[in-house]
Parts: C-alpha cells; structure tokens; sequence
C-alpha cells in the first residue's frame, strides 16, 4: 500500500506538491514566530549578561531601570561601595530614543555608563573604548555606523571610537554608549526656548530672587540646569559572596530596591514581555489551526476524487487499515514536505528580521512532532469517508 499511496500522489503531484510548498510557508511563520520570542528572551538574557553586574540598585518601590523608570542621585554609588561585600560600583542610565547620522535615524538605547565599570561597552570588535569625558561614543554594529561616523544625540555630536556587537536592550534596540556626565544632560536636556523661559519664571519669582541676598537666583538657576540624577547603579560583589546577603544590607540601609541577577531576569523575561509571549502563543495556535483545516481539505478532496477506486480496493478484498493506512500515508508524506519547506524558509528570511530570531533545533524537533500529529488529525476526516464507501459502486 505504500506504493499505492505512492502512485495516488503522482497521479496528482502538482496539487499535492505545491500544497505541502503552502502548508510549508506556514509552518516557516510557525517556527519564525517562535523563533521571535525566544530571540526576545536571548535579547534579555544577553542585557543582563553584558552589563556584567551581579546586582542593580534603583529607585525604591519600582521595578527599574528596564522594566520601569527609575531616577536615584549620583552620590548613592558612593554609599553603596561602603557595604561589605561590595568589590566595585557604577553609575548608569539608559535612554531609547533617535540617534541621528546625516539624514537616517536609528532608534537605539542611548547608555551612560562610567568607564571600566558594570554597565560599560563589552564584547568590543573594532574601534577603542571611550576614553575622553565628553563627545565620544561606541556603538553596536546593529545600528550600522562604522568607526569614525559622527552621530547626533540631541543637541551634540558624538564620535564613534568603537563597535561592539551583541549589546541590545531587552527590546532588541541596539546600544550606543556615551560619558556618564553627557548622558545625564541628554536625558534631561530641555530645548533652547524653555531654558529662557523657565529663567524668566525664576526671576520673576521674589523668594528665588531677593534683593537683598546676592547669588541666590545663580545658585537656582544653576541647580535647575543640571541634572545629578541616574537610572540604577549597578555593583559587582566580591568572589565567594552571596549576592543576596549583599543586596539585603543595601536594601535595610540605604533605602532603595535592589534586585539580583535571578529576580532581574524573572522581572524581564516573566513580566515584561509576558504580553508579547501571549500573543505569539495564540498566533501559533491559530497558525496550527489553519495548517490543520488545509492538510485536511486537501486530503478530504484526494479521497472524493478517489471514491471508485477506494470501492473497487474494497470489492477485492481490500482491509479497511490497509486503505485508512494509505490516506494516513498521504496526509503525513504532506507533513513532511511542508516541514522540510518552512525549516528552510526560516532558516534564509530569520537573518532579514529587523530583531533577533533564535531558531532552536529543539523547537524544530517539536514542531515536527507536531506537524505529523496536526496532518494525522487532519485525515480522520477523510479516512472516514473512505471507510464508509459502499463496495457495489464499484460496479454499480
């Protein structure tokens, strides 16, 4: 019967080829999708690793810097690299916003980040790192700037000294890493006509412009245009410490939320893309869904175009098993092309995304498995037909 089935699917290959080529397709978004919101949790992973921090200190009561904001005062990592247990400290900030080169934008988180510390461009390919105070930058080459590019973050331009390659939030942005002190200024950088106007305001205010005390309107000024406040400070601790024992003192003393390297990942991974994991899920089983009602059309429509044929198999002797066995064959020979096209398909358009897809060989094993089951579900339907099939309309 294998030959049977066989014979059945050259007699009408082209409908039956270029069904498995469509059935294929889908299975290629099937896997592309799943391959989306693993490549988000990489995405996640590879933040949390890259900024080589065991934990991250931020603003009380938020689940910041990525999840939520979270604004502390620079002078807290001097507090916090007087716990016990603390090897070294940073400041750091992120932005997401429109980095320009020229004429094109490219949406990437800005970072601020204090050179040699947590948080500081690793996985370098090119370039050098930032070695100046001002106006230097290193950015990773998913952005597509090269050594030397000057690029525009608000009002100022930056040099590109370095590239790196793998350092995206948990969005998928890109990075581009500047000082710490011109990253404070950028996220807080009001524009040219606000500055005027919030001095006129001051001056206009008599208790922030005395006469009679000289230098408290500069000082007010002067504290109103500056900007001393970071997103999360991020601490390494030292060999052979429990990370959690160190967090707990800085949580009871210096009243802030610490989080370590575990929680972190949950934060990210559990809760802030939960939405996004739950609407891949249910385009997958939609997906499924669809594949399913196409496998079992095309066979349905096999099997009526056959029912003479099933009727003679059955007037000569022919088992019921032999002849569900055969339509079963068919439905899973359809499985196995439209596998074997949609790995393929996902394998040479997955590079083309715009975010990272991660195709794991474990999804594509249970994705096969799967697809065997949907196509077997799928011919009962026909298989019923065949079987209910009156033997005397062979001859009648």
């Amino acid at each position: 019967m294998i030959s049977l089935a066989g014979r059945d699917i050259l007699h009408a290959w082209p409908k039956y080829v270029f069904t498995g080529i469509g059935l294929g397709l889908l299975i290629g978004v099937t896997l592309t999708m799943a391959g989306v919101y693993r490549g988000m949790v990489d995405d996640a992973r590879a933040l949390l690793l890259n900024s080589r921090a065991d934990l991250w200190v931020v603003q009380k009561d938020t689940q910041g810097p990525y999840a939520e904001s979270s604004s502390l005062r620079d002078d807290v990592v001097r507090s916090v690299l007087g716990m016990p247990g603390v090897e070294s400290a940073g400041n750091v900030t992120y932005l997401t916003m429109q980095v320009r080169r020229d004429q094109t934008d490219v949406r990437a988180m800005v970072v601020g980040a204090e050179a040699g510390q947590a948080g500081s461009p690793g996985n370098l390919i090119a370039g050098r790192q930032i070695t100046r105070n001002h106006y230097e930058a290193v950015a990773d080459v998913k952005t597509g700037y090269v050594v030397g590019d000057r690029i525009k973050i608000r009002r100022h331009e930056y040099t590109v000294v370095g590239l790196t390659k793998r350092m995206v939030s948990s969005g998928g942005d890109p990075m581009v890493f500047i000082p710490l002190a011109d990253a404070q200024e950028a996220q807080f950088l009001k524009d040219n006509d606000a500055i005027v106007n919030d001095r006129a305001r001051t001056s206009a205010n008599p208790s922030l412009n005395r006469p009679g005390i000289p230098g408290l309107l500069e000082a007010v000024t002067a504290a109103q245009s500056s900007n001393h406040n970071v997103n999360a400070v991020l601490v390494q601790v030292k060999s052979n410490t429990n990370p959690e024992s160190v967090a707990e003192g800085i949580r009871r003393w210096k009243h802030v939320q610490v989080y370590t390297h575990d929680q972190m990942e949950e934060i990210l991974i559990v809760k802030l893309i939960a939405n996004s994991a739950k609407q891949i899920g249910m385009f997958l089983v939609i997906l499924a869904i669809v594949s399913a009602a196409i496998v079992a059309f095309i066979i349905y429509t096999m099997t009526l175009g056959k029912l003479r044929e099933i009727a003679v198999l059955k007037l000569i002797g022919t088992k019921n098993s032999t002849i569900a066995s055969m339509i079963l064959q068919q439905a899973l020979g359809l499985g196995v092309i439209g596998f074997l096209v949609g790995k393929i398909a996902a394998t040479l358009w997955a590079p083309a995304f715009p975010k990272f897809v991660l195709l794991e060989t474990s999804d594509a094993i249970l994705g096969f498995v799967l697809t065997m089951l949907i196509c077997a579900l799928a011919s009962t339907l026909a298989i019923r037909v065949a079987l209910r099939v009156d033997p005397g309309a062979a001859i009648g």
